[in-house]
């Protein structure tokens, strides 16, 4: 899929087609005004009326077309602006859940650094030059991690981490060795 489409959901985008609906409307108003009233200097012709109507009518329907298209573009950057805020508190409550998790193992600073990288979905030579230390020295601290955790490799770390963000397991220490002998 390409990056360089506009998003969609950028608001001045509705704003620029509703001012365009809404010259439009002033123009049409302003002509039927203009055909009714006889302001262009000559009585208006025969037939003249009834075109004057139908652009009134029209200008009516752009104008209520106006009214919903704001309600609805409003009503949209409510919805954003919430769905923005849940995903933020989302967010927050599985950094929660996983730094208690972190907690519960009694992990070092620098093994928490490197649970954390492990987390974020990084390799072993990534966690290293990230923190400027030998893949020797990482190894070691994922291996106390995986001893702490309960785990043996990366991916039953990530799976008990899975588990216990979606709450199918309490987050305790003992809880790995549980998980790992059912």
């Amino acid at each position: 899929m390409s990056q360089n489409r506009q998003d969609p959901a950028k608001p001045w985008i509705l704003i620029a087609v509703i001012a365009v609906q809404a010259l439009c409307a002033a123009v049409f108003l302003g002509d039927m005004f203009a055909d009714l009233g006889g302001l262009e200097g000559a009585e208006p012709e025969q037939g003249e009326g009834p075109h004057a109507y139908v652009e009134g009518l029209a200008a009516i329907a752009l104008l209520a077309a106006i009214v919903i298209e704001v309600r609805i573009l409003l009503w949209l950057l409510r919805r954003k602006a919430h769905l923005e805020e849940s995903l933020s508190s989302a967010q927050a409550a599985v950094q929660d859940v996983i730094d208690a998790e972190f907690a519960n193992w009694g992990l070092t600073p620098a093994e928490l650094d490197v649970a954390n990288f492990l987390v974020k979905g990084l390799s072993t030579a990534e966690i290293a030059a990230m923190r400027g230390s030998a893949e020797g020295t990482v190894k070691a601290q994922l291996n106390a991690i995986y001893r702490k955790s309960g785990t043996s490799n990366r991916s039953e770390l990530m799976s008990l981490m899975i588990d216990t963000m979606m709450g199918q397991r309490q987050a305790d220490p003992d809880a790995g060795e549980a998980v790992r002998s059912a």
